[in-house]
């Protein structure tokens, strides 16, 4: 890895930054450089962690997949964070059980599952690793409470109302985040529409009226 390498990756990821020089000396040596072109398969469910993936550019999708191909989004990740799925992967010794895709082109380094063991052993490292496990597991926490126990109209109003004051997205890409069918989320579009809240275009939504969407997202009575 040279030394702009090295920059670029200890700028996304300053953790690394903190390890011993022969350790970082180690890693970098073993890192291997990965470029994916957008809309990639980069693992898939049954498929091992040949290592961890730290992202550079780009974001990657984590999502399950139904055998009907409905999509449901776990997260999404960014430069500078961890997969939870692939640390899990990696410490269990089992086959990764979802599927991550690229969204956009994605630059990442990809470290060996053994160098990543090694790294465990510091305590910065692994204090970084489990921190993010850890706000990650109440990421998830929150979406099974969502999709347990939120009418997907209020889900669709909150996905809608984190995208600013135009939401960016085709009803597919909205329904895959949400988990349910293409037509649920037209028919909701078309309600919200035909109450003046959005006005739906291609491939986006302008949201309208955001106080009444903040109703529909959070309700009184929860």
């Amino acid at each position: 890895m040279s030394g702009i390498e090295q920059s670029a990756l200890i700028a996304r990821y300053p953790v690394l930054g903190k390890l011993r020089p022969e350790r970082l000396a180690r890693a970098g040596s073993l890192l291997q450089p990965v470029q994916v072109p957008a809309g990639a398969v980069l693992l898939d469910a049954s498929q091992p962690c040949m290592g961890l993936p730290l992202i550079l550019e780009g974001a990657v999708r984590i999502s399950k997949i139904e055998s009907t191909g409905r999509e449901l989004l776990l997260y999404r990740v960014l430069p500078g964070e961890l997969c939870i799925l692939t640390i899990s992967c990696l410490l269990g010794h089992a086959d990764f059980n979802a599927r991550a895709t690229s969204e956009g082109h994605v630059t990442l380094s990809l470290l060996p599952r053994a160098v990543f063991e090694e790294l465990l052993d510091d305590p910065v490292f692994r204090g970084f690793v489990f921190s993010l496990f850890a706000d990650r597991l109440v990421d998830l926490m929150q979406l099974v409470e969502d999709v347990a126990f939120r009418k997907l109209d209020q889900r669709l109003a909150a996905v809608l109302l984190g995208r600013g004051s135009t939401a960016l997205a085709t009803h597919q890409e909205l329904a895959d985040e949400l988990g349910c069918a293409r037509e649920a989320v037209s028919r909701l579009l078309k309600r919200f529409s035909e109450q003046g809240m959005v006005r739906p275009g291609r491939e986006k939504i302008e949201l309208l009226d955001r106080a009444a969407l903040r109703r529909i997202a959070t309700p009184a009575s929860d």
